[in-house]
């Protein structure tokens, strides 16, 4: 018989806080840098353009003696139907035997790794002092891709919101996301009485709905862009100098969110390289000519760990394209095991 835990969403809400995640995820990254951990190649399959696809990711980590994957689907029009958008599970294995070690839910999962790649982006490549962020998408990611900004830089004092097909889904979502935010703090670091008083002090500031996207872009500090979006949403004579950009929204061949032109005129770090030209932001940009493939400076692994430099001055233009990886989705899941494990959480059955 093989004993393994089977954690719903219900659980891993109650287990992840966004602090550790960002920590976490920032590890997945730096295993991947020193040659400790491997991706397998993708599997994708888009059922309808820009409204429902899925994916397999998977992968092996040395450094924590784990492999699996995370297959994840994305229906957009699932709100209206009272359900997730993001469904999906991952599936943990041990890499000295082969056992599994659990099977999670995978929506909570990959909304806060992808949210915490969004922070990670913003403290290694913006200003320091940077104060405007602008979100261009108000769906699932919105929420983490904030909360996770919020904890990663402290002196972001306004965000904006765009939203390219409904002004009102913006303004909707500006009226209630500073209370979600703290709900998802206090939810988060329950009897972290620190982090907790520091990370609602930061959640209280303005948020504000955008219908002008060229002149808020010009605005902005830090931009992250989390859409499905097939053509450029940001242009690059909007953007100014100093300015950080993060794609998290092009996972798939032919998604794009910004102008091919600004990889030209930009610093640009990825989550892996090979996806990022293959299915993420870089694709449109490589396949067009724009810029080649060595345009990427490095991998935001081997930045965190102090190998490479990130931004070199504070008129540099920096991307991060971060199509996801399941390094990220494997060792996130392997904290919630960890956590469960020592509490009891979740059910053990046997294979």
């Amino acid at each position: 018989m093989l004993p393994f835990r089977v954690i719903n969403q219900k659980t891993t809400e109650q287990i992840l806080d966004m602090a550790r995640v960002i920590e976490t995820v920032e590890q997945a990254y730096t295993l991947k840098a020193q040659k400790e951990a491997t991706l397998f190649p993708m599997v994708f399959y888009e059922f309808e353009p820009g409204k429902a696809d899925m994916d397999i990711k998977s992968g092996h980590l040395t450094g924590a003696n784990i492999f699996g994957l995370k297959l994840v689907s994305w229906f957009g029009e699932n709100t209206e139907k009272n359900l997730p958008q993001l469904i999906g599970m991952v599936m943990v294995l041990d890499s000295r035997t082969g056992a599994p070690r659990g099977i999670l839910s995978g929506e909570h999962i990959t909304c806060m790794r992808t949210g915490a790649a969004g922070g990670i982006g913003a403290k290694y490549l913006a200003r320091p002092e940077s104060e405007h962020l602008l979100i261009v998408g108000s769906g699932h990611q919105a929420p983490f891709q904030i909360l996770a900004t919020l904890i990663a830089m402290k002196h972001v004092k306004k965000v904006s919101v765009y939203n390219a097909r409904s002004y009102e889904r913006a303004a909707a979502f500006c009226e209630n996301i500073q209370s979600r935010l703290l709900n998802m703090v206090v939810s988060q670091f329950k009897g972290q009485d620190d982090l907790l008083n520091e990370y609602t002090k930061r959640c209280q500031i303005e948020f504000v709905p955008v219908e002008d996207i060229e002149q808020t872009t010009r605005e902005a500090d830090i931009i992250i862009t989390a859409t499905s979006a097939r053509q450029p949403l940001i242009q690059k004579e909007w953007v100014k100098p100093g300015t950080h950009i993060t794609c998290v929204g092009a996972d798939m061949e032919g998604k794009q969110e910004i102008d091919e032109h600004l990889f030209a005129a930009a610093r640009v770090f990825v989550d892996d390289v090979t996806q990022s030209v293959n299915v993420g932001e870089m694709e449109i940009p490589v396949k067009k000519g724009v810029v080649a493939k060595d345009a990427i400076v490095a991998e935001i692994g081997e930045v965190i760990l102090g190998r490479t430099a990130g931004r070199t001055s504070p008129e540099e233009i920096t991307i991060f394209d971060s199509t996801g990886i399941a390094l990220q989705d494997l060792l996130t899941a392997n904290l919630v095991l960890e956590v469960a494990e020592k509490t009891g959480a979740g059910t053990v059955v046997e294979l």
